[in-house]
């Protein structure tokens, strides 16, 4: 345990589908649990892969699987909650059959049960979030309290620019709730390898009321250690890319720079990016 104990934060990670949100989390939960954190993933996404290099390429059985196979009165804490790299615990909410009811009703689900199992504790609590959807279920993490802190992952691509002012739109109406306690964390470069890109996602965050808080780059060293079966923190864990990963956990920990984000218009992003490229 770290020295100077922390109050539980509980952040989630927010973006474009396919930007990275996954890899960013689990290396980012592996980086706190080696600088003596105790933390829990909760993968929201019925895809269910957010924790799976934690687990060392396994898939884990989701919350919404065991509830329709067994039935939520036989389930216990040990059959959701598993442990994975350097104790870091892990959960998959999973969602419903496909083309059946609506994905955001097992994090609903999820979070009851682990609500029941006093599972929902620990220093840090990462909620590794869907794409950028933002409405019904999915916004739960913020809508409800759970996720207090929230921070953005984007590259400099237009589109994934575009999908993180949408979840600043969100968090912005949520925030004017009396009791809401959701506030933008900061903004996260996934690279792509762009030209001045992290120059452009610095602006960006700048023009909606928040900071970059890590950039990192695009690194073949991230293939590799998932086809190892690995996050890169424990593949490689004195690479360069690693360092981004730890410096992003030391950032997260410390982060005392919450805000209500000011979205942009779709002209004032366009024009943004033109500037850049």
């Amino acid at each position: 345990m770290p020295a100077n104990r922390i109050m539980m934060k509980q952040i989630a990670l927010y973006g474009k589908g396919g930007i990275g949100k996954s890899t960013t989390s689990a290396n980012l939960s592996a980086a706190l649990s080696l600088q003596g954190y105790d933390v829990l993933q909760i993968g929201c996404d019925p895809k269910r892969d957010s924790t799976r290099m934690l687990m060392h390429g396994n898939f884990i059985p989701t919350v919404m699987d065991l509830v329709r196979e067994r039935g939520e009165a036989q389930l216990r804490k040990e059959d959701v909650v598993h442990n994975g790299f350097n104790g870091v615990r892990c959960v998959e909410a999973g969602g419903p059959e496909p083309g059946v009811g609506c994905a955001g009703r097992g994090i609903i689900a999820t979070f009851q049960i682990l609500e029941k199992f006093g599972a929902l504790s620990g220093d840090v609590i990462v909620y590794d979030v869907l794409g950028d959807v933002v409405c019904g279920g999915f916004a739960m993490p913020m809508r409800e309290g759970y996720a207090q802190e929230i921070y953005l992952v984007t590259s400099g691509e237009l589109m994934s620019l575009y999908a993180a002012n949408n979840i600043c739109k969100a968090i912005k109406r949520l925030s004017s709730r009396v009791k809401s306690t959701c506030r933008l964390a900061g903004v996260i470069c996934n690279a792509r390898n762009m030209p001045r890109e992290e120059e452009l996602v610095a602006e960006f965050a700048l023009r909606v009321n928040s900071s970059l808080v890590e950039f990192i780059p695009r690194d073949r060293i991230v293939q590799l250690a998932e086809l190892n079966k690995q996050t890169v923190i424990e593949y490689a864990q004195e690479s360069s890319q690693a360092l981004h990963y730890r410096s992003l956990a030391a950032c997260v920990i410390k982060n005392t720079n919450l805000t209500i984000p000011s979205p942009l218009e779709i002209d004032a992003l366009e024009s943004l990016a033109l500037e850049f490229m």
